[in-house]
């Protein structure tokens, strides 16, 4: 079977090359000095972007976003107490950076609806991704009928509600079956079930 030219693209994006004066790590050393948010005029992964509804079309626009890495900063406390009881390290957030990403971005961009996201980085101190972002009041978008489903107020702030896939990964909506029977339809609509 013939491979293509997305599929090539996306073998190269499983273990980038980050080896100095590599293409990667030159982007990696001029991101690390941009904003926090900069639009970008196409996307970096096209296999990737394409694959989670990107479309080279009035209406959709790409951002890229940083966040911190690693675990949350927690002030080191100077009373007497053993290490593992200060409570400082290893102590990391429910959320993951993608789903931060994608939250900061959209507060970034209020008129816009995030689609979805996907990883294109990382250097010792942040997270690369980016961001899909649809205009539901374009004209454009309201005649697609493959993306029109975004203008409906149903969707409006949907990534502040958890309804992207990085959401959905983080509220557990990924499984299915045994082991996560109280995650559906929310977590907070199952309190108190089964007692």
């Amino acid at each position: 079977m013939v491979k293509s030219m997305y599929e090539y693209i996306r073998d190269q994006w499983k273990k980038p090359d980050t080896s100095f004066k590599s293409p990667q790590q030159q982007r990696l050393i001029q991101w690390r000095k941009e904003q926090n948010f900069f639009r970008v005029e196409k996307p970096l992964r096209i296999d990737r972007a394409r694959s989670l509804g990107y479309k080279a079309k009035q209406g959709y626009i790409v951002v890229r976003a940083k966040v911190r890495r690693g675990s949350l900063r927690k002030h080191h406390i100077r009373s007497g107490r053993r290490p593992a009881a200060k409570g400082i390290t290893k102590i990391t957030a429910a959320k993951s950076t993608k789903r931060i990403a994608e939250e900061r971005t959209s507060k970034k961009f209020p008129n816009m609806n995030v689609l979805n996201s996907y990883w294109i980085g990382e250097d010792g101190r942040y997270h690369y991704y980016e961001v899909i972002l649809v205009d539901p009041y374009h004209p454009v978008i309201e005649k697609d009928p493959k993306i029109n489903w975004i203008t409906n107020p149903s969707s409006k702030r949907r990534v502040l509600r958890g309804k992207t896939s990085a959401g959905r990964k983080g509220r557990g909506l990924h499984y299915k079956g045994k082991g996560v029977e109280k995650v559906r339809p929310s977590i907070r609509a199952n309190q108190g079930r089964g007692k």
